[in-house]
């Protein structure tokens, strides 16, 4: 019997075409679920959690499966949050981000709307499975807000106003990431009574300074786009220059603050000695990496947003040391 060459090239290229587009598929859903956003929305939810541990023998399989079953809800809202923005705002990514997917073609608005759909259901779901109040809270609350922010219906697309924007942001990750994920923690996995701590204080107070500057900051590299569709952000009002130096401030402000609450409300001197030392080495850096931005570079002021972002990741790495 022949065999025929041509049949086997034929399946070897179809089996690798088809490696290929599954590879490419994943890489533009990596995009659409604005990685960024992902890695600040796990470490947020895992600080605050330990947030809620007195002693180690609260590191029991009881708190791994809590956190859990908060985290991957949470993980699935920020998808929905994140891929909602993107299908409402394709044309304005077309000008400032035409590196997503929706926005350069390699997802249809279908699969955008599917996968948004599927994510929240999932999220939603699990958080009703699960049975925890303050979880459900959180999840529903973030869902209402992240909605409003971005869906460009009658009343909502509170994106446009620079306030409302700032506030959205600000009522997610200052106080329903905190207060909802660390009360489950507390309450529903560890069986605790609710009490609000000064650590939890400290994170939500500090982190109402940091949503401000992440939400000023983000609009900074969009200003073409935000102006030609009349998103009245306040880097087109203000000026990105002011808006950039306000970031700045507004940061250096917090952790002004942060050194003098590691000094004189922790109990603990190895706790003094992190949150001090901590925070005067993540402010250094930001004043050092601040001074080089051009700010008439668009790459520039966008690699200096992904770094206060990792500012961001690293006060969540700090946060658990408050005793």
């Amino acid at each position: 019997m022949d065999v025929d060459v041509n049949d086997g090239s034929s399946v070897a290229r179809d089996a690798e075409n088809l490696v290929e587009a599954g590879v490419s598929w994943v890489d533009a859903f990596y995009r659409f679920t604005r990685p960024h956003t992902i890695y600040g929305s796990a470490l947020g939810v895992i600080s605050v959690s330990l947030l809620a541990i007195q002693s180690p023998a609260d590191f029991t399989s009881t708190f791994f499966v809590g956190l859990l079953q908060a985290l991957i809800p949470a993980l699935l809202m920020n998808v929905y949050i994140v891929g909602l923005n993107q299908i409402y705002d394709i044309e304005i990514d077309k000008v400032n981000k035409p590196y997503l997917p929706l926005a350069s073609g390699e997802f249809s608005l279908t699969t955008g709307i599917t996968l948004v759909t599927v994510c929240a259901a999932l999220s939603l779901a699990m958080g009703l499975v699960v049975g925890s109040r303050p979880l459900l809270w959180a999840l529903t609350v973030s869902l209402v807000l992240g909605t409003a922010y971005s869906a460009d219906v009658p009343f909502l697309r509170w994106k446009k106003s620079a306030v409302a924007a700032a506030s959205c942001i600000l009522a997610v990750r200052a106080v329903v990431v905190q207060l909802g994920f660390y009360l489950h923690m507390q309450a529903s996995v560890l069986g605790r009574t609710a009490v609000l701590t000064r650590p939890l204080y400290f994170a939500m107070g500090f982190m109402c300074f940091f949503s401000i500057v992440i939400a000023l900051a983000k609009d900074i590299p969009d200003v073409e786009g935000d102006k030609v569709f009349g998103i009245r952000s306040f880097s087109v009002r203000m000026g990105q220059k002011k808006v950039f130096w306000m970031c700045v401030a507004l940061l250096q402000s917090a952790y002004a603050a942060a050194v003098v609450f590691g000094l004189t409300s922790t109990t603990a001197m190895w706790s003094r000695v992190a949150m001090g030392l901590g925070h005067i080495a993540l402010a250094a850096t930001l004043w050092f990496r601040s001074q080089n931005v051009d700010l008439k570079s668009r790459s520039a002021i966008a690699s200096w947003y992904m770094f206060i972002w990792k500012l961001f990741y690293a006060e969540y790495l700090l946060i658990p040391l408050i005793r």
